[in-house]
């Protein structure tokens, strides 16, 4: 590839303005970037990162100006191409409303594109080769997961056929919104190294991230503060992040949840086929009741198909031999049986979440595990809802629309909802998804806080370093296999 060393500003914003609801989000914004520079733009959820690079591609309504220069001598397009922290995608007629257990349902056949066909769409539309893409599906592990429905997808795997396009795009401008999210650590280092390669070529790089491994060629970092932009250290994301302090734990949460059984789960030899491909093999695990898991695996490993069968949402659970809280599947309990003793956060649940729901009745629908709505709450429920809300610092907000707040206080809103019924089970998938740093410092804090009250708990967590002290044991797999299982 041709390194370009020629200079020129490529982004020149000034004065930029941006509001949502009367809430002014950007005041006077200033910032300008040169051709091939690569920027970390990071800080404190809800400051104004992800409106930022939206103004610039051109996605939202702003005040003030953008300016974006283009350049000639390069076969790069012409273009300021924005990855959204994550993928909106369509069924095939067109609707955007999917229900959380859509995924696992395989007779619901062709209810969107295959990951090739909607990359035949994008080269079609772009006029790019299909060649040019093979390459990056080899980097990413993401070659067997051509003629998989977008449905079907996890987390990780939307997030790399977001970059998949974007890198085949080969854009002059490229704006991330969280480029790592739900990415394993392999996958990290190859999307840095793929960046790399980018900037070299002359291209400008502005990702939104706390994560600090970072491409070698991103050496500009700034913070927006009080709706303008400060160019910072390389620290802005980790050492001088001032710590939230924990409020006192809910006098409910002080108590161990009703055990039915000391056994949670008890798996034995379960498989999980789709047709020719078999997703989970020969699985078997226990969970036992106080016991705090970590589950681990690169993405597609099976992650998320084997916590659906906890959860009641995968029809194969019922033809598998597993048992949950004493009782075989399949023995006469309805899911939601199942559902009452277990408290779900997942990235999946987040995105189909009830986008008219305000954050009172998120947090009150975990009482009645529903998506959104709830139905009566007695007055002892209230005030426990209202202590949780306390609790994670949202009785301000209470009120709000879920889907209006940042996204780092939808999650931790989502998370709430997760404990205020004190479950049997917590299942936490990328519980930290969207926080910043000083909130999922917080939020592991706060799992630290109330583990030792007969708390039970499986976490799903990428990040070594964003982890809860309390976990106690580790099952991790590799291509649908158990590869360890047992203490940490």
């Amino acid at each position: 590839m041709q390194n370009l060393k020629k200079s020129g500003i490529s982004i020149d914003v000034s004065g930029l303005r941006v509001s949502y609801d009367g809430n002014v989000v950007l005041d006077g914004l200033d910032w300008r970037a040169e051709r091939g520079e690569g920027w970390k733009i990071c800080g404190k959820s809800g400051t104004g990162k992800t409106s930022l690079l939206k103004a610039v591609a051109g996605k939202i309504k702003f005040g003030g100006k953008v300016e974006l220069k283009f350049y000639d001598d390069t076969e790069m397009p012409s273009e300021a191409y924005y990855v959204d922290n994550w993928y909106r995608f369509e069924s095939l007629d067109g609707d955007k409303n999917f229900y959380y257990q859509q995924r696992y349902n395989k007779q619901e056949e062709n209810e969107t594109l295959t990951v090739y066909a909607e990359l035949m769409r994008f080269g079609r539309e772009r006029g790019l080769d299909y060649r040019r893409a093979e390459p990056l599906l080899e980097k990413f592990g993401f070659m067997d997961c051509r003629h998989r429905q977008l449905l079907e997808l996890s987390s990780g795997e939307h997030k790399k056929l977001q970059l998949v396009c974007a890198l085949w795009l080969r854009p002059q401008i490229l704006l991330l919104d969280e480029p790592y999210v739900g990415l394993d650590k392999l996958s990290r280092k190859n999307l840095n190294e793929l960046l790399d390669a980018l900037i070299g070529e002359g291209a400008t790089v502005a990702m939104v991230t706390n994560d600090p491994e970072l491409p070698g060629r991103v050496r500009r970092y700034a913070k927006i503060e009080g709706g303008k932009l400060v160019e910072v250290d390389r620290n802005c994301s980790e050492d001088s992040v001032e710590p939230i302090l924990i409020k006192p734990v809910p006098y409910f949460l002080q108590k161990s949840p009703k055990i039915d059984s000391p056994d949670m789960l008890t798996l034995k030899n379960v498989t999980v086929r789709y047709g020719q491909k078999t997703v989970l093999h020969d699985i078997s695990w226990s969970v036992k009741a106080g016991q705090k898991w970590l589950l681990q695996g690169r993405n597609g490993s099976g992650k998320s198909t084997l916590l659906s069968l906890l959860d009641g949402d995968h029809p194969q659970a019922y033809s598998s031999d597993i048992s949950l809280f004493g009782r075989k599947r399949g023995s006469g309990e309805s899911i939601w049986d199942i559902k009452e003793k277990i408290g779900i956060i997942s990235p999946e649940l987040h995105w189909y979440f009830d986008p008219n729901a305000t954050v009172w009745n998120s947090v009150a629908s975990g009482l009645k595990d529903t998506i959104g709505w709830f139905l009566d709450v007695s007055y002892d429920e209230q005030k426990q809802i209202e202590s949780v809300l306390d609790f994670f610092g949202l009785l301000d907000v209470s009120n709000r629309l879920l889907s209006k707040l940042p996204l780092g206080k939808q999650r931790l809103a989502l998370l709430a909802r997760v404990i205020v019924k004190n479950p049997q089970l917590m299942i936490l998938d990328e519980p930290c998804q969207g926080l910043d740093t000083a909130q999922t410092r917080l939020f592991n804090d706060i799992l630290d806080a109330i583990s030792p009250f007969g708390k039970t708990l499986i976490y799903v967590g990428h990040y070594e370093t964003q982890l809860p002290k309390c976990l106690d044991h580790k099952l991790e797999l590799d291509q649908g296999r158990v590869i360890y299982n047992g203490s940490i």
